[in-house]
């Protein structure tokens, strides 16, 4: 394998495209990369008024996936072929360690928002408008720290063009507009996903970084992730976009060079080779989460056999799942925060129903409508607990203008989990934030009405967990009298405690 990279470094000498990234203003050192041509420049300030120039040169291709030794020799970061399968954990650190590469970083990221609102057809939103799309766009961007919206606009569209999104008139006016925006670093243009050629022709007109929700989204992503399932899920779902990146960024270097070029004879062209290493990326990638789905698998036989019921806890993003576990099971450790995708690692935090019965809350991912089905994809690993749950809980805030479209989101997801029948006839819907809501009445029967942060309606949702968990599992209640200066008892409360401890977390 190091002999491939030597011969890439080689050919990178000549061939050098520029690899630009996202400002790493996040704890994990692995963030988005967006490549681009040399074409598109950053639009800065004066020093000291504005973001700072970000300095080119180092994040190229050339880089990826190497590092070089104090010699200055080229170090080969894979794995040995014989690699024994039991340190596959072992691989996952150290992709995670091939991800680094040296950045060109932004010290802020100053955004302008264009929400193309697509006014008839098969493609107009329902459940929302277009002014609750475009704050959710700007919620997006105000999660990212030292991300400033600077301004936004609506744009009405009818077809979306094939080139441009926009169509002449309205992308000319567009055009002049963000040209007059002072110190602007970046568009964020808020749809699912943008084609490479109309990335690439926006990029070219307006002179300035194009993001779409994907490329947001999953560097809030980055900035959030903590355990390593959740950075090799994340490595995962940006392996189409750099597959995307390789193929425009060398026909591009094709058209200027006058066609494919073969690597010393090995038969194969540059982006061959760049797709082939990321394919070799993908299958580790994919082998260290297969590991640690066959460790995940072997928590929930133990948690299984301790016979405790799982309760997952399931809604869209910021609706308030961790502060409702928090109020339900009193964890200190526990520290909700206001903003989307604060959780992306499932974590389990026992509780008492009223019987005194012990059970499993089960935190998870929360959910956002129109992200691409390759993001998702990569976190159905994470999800798949839900499926062996006991009961699902969805957590809906009922304070948010667009709470019917978030259910939908949600309900869609969880269909598409292939979650059991029984799972999904017997969730509890849980109406959150109602203190927000001046006289709230639920349109939905059964709906538990509760505000987490204030503690109400907490005990007719234990109560209806309760006798959800013992119809399902068919487990029943007894009272039991024994003697309270017996050795017994003290073994219970030991043998008790001492798996709290073990397990919950």
């Amino acid at each position: 394998m190091g002999s491939r990279w030597r011969q890439l470094q080689c050919l990178l000498q000549v061939l050098r495209p520029e690899v630009r990234l996202l400002p790493a203003n996040c704890k994990w050192r692995n963030p988005v990369r967006f490549w681009h041509h040399s074409a598109v420049n950053y639009r800065q300030p004066p020093a000291g008024n504005g973001p700072a120039r970000g300095k080119s040169g180092a994040g190229t291709l050339s880089s990826w996936g190497t590092e070089d030794n104090e010699d200055g020799d080229l170090m080969d970061n894979d794995d040995d072929e014989e690699e024994d399968e039991d340190d596959d954990l072992d691989v996952g650190d150290n992709l995670l360690e091939e991800s680094r590469l040296p950045l060109v970083t932004l010290e802020t990221q100053r955004v302008f928002i264009v929400h193309p609102a697509v006014k008839w057809g098969p493609d107009k939103p329902k459940l929302t408008t277009a002014e609750l799309q475009l704050a959710e766009a700007v919620t997006l961007i105000n999660t990212l720290q030292n991300w400033t919206v600077i301004d936004k606009i609506i744009l009405p569209i009818q077809i979306p063009d094939k080139k441009f999104i926009f169509h002449k008139g309205n992308f000319q006016l567009l055009t002049e507009k963000i040209k007059k925006l002072p110190f602007l670093s970046s568009v964020f243009v808020n749809v699912e996903m943008l084609s490479p050629v109309t990335k690439k022709e926006l990029e070219k007109a307006w002179g300035v970084n194009v993001f779409d929700r994907y490329n947001i989204v999953l560097h809030i992503f980055q900035c959030n992730a903590q355990t390593k399932e959740a950075k090799l899920q994340i490595a995962l779902a940006e392996l189409p976009l750099l597959r995307t990146n390789v193929r425009n960024e060398v026909a591009q270097l094709d058209q200027q060079r006058g066609g494919s070029r073969y690597i010393m004879g090995s038969g194969e062209t540059f982006m061959e080779i760049q797709l082939r290493l990321l394919k070799e990326k993908e299958i580790k990638i994919r082998k260290a989460l297969r590991k640690i789905k066959k460790n995940r698998r072997l928590l929930r036989k133990q948690r299984n056999k301790s016979e405790f019921p799982i309760i997952s806890v399931m809604g869209y993003t910021n609706c308030g799942k961790t502060t409702l576990i928090k109020a339900l099971t009193g964890d200190a450790k526990l520290q909700p925060r206001d903003q989307l995708f604060a959780t992306l690692d499932i974590t389990a935090h026992a509780g008492y129903l009223p019987s005194r019965l012990t059970v499993l809350y089960v935190d998870t991912i929360g959910f956002l409508s129109q992200l691409p089905h390759n993001l998702v994809e990569s976190f159905s690993a994470t999800l798949e607990d839900v499926a062996f749950s006991d009961l699902i809980v969805h957590v809906r805030d009922v304070s948010h203008p667009e709470t019917s479209l978030q259910k939908k989101t949600v309900l869609s997801v969880l269909k598409n989990l292939n979650i059991p029948n029984h799972l999904l006839e017997s969730i509890i819907e849980v109406h959150n934030k109602v203190d927000l809501v001046d006289r709230y009445q639920p349109k939905e029967q059964n709906a538990i009405i509760t505000s987490a942060l204030l503690g109400h309606g907490l005990k007719e949702l234990k109560e209806e967990i309760e006798a959800r968990v013992l119809k399902g599992t068919g487990k029943k209640i007894m009272t039991i009298k024994i003697n309270l200066s017996g050795p017994q008892l003290r073994s219970v409360t030991t043998t008790h405690q001492l798996w709290l401890e073990n397990h919950a977390n």
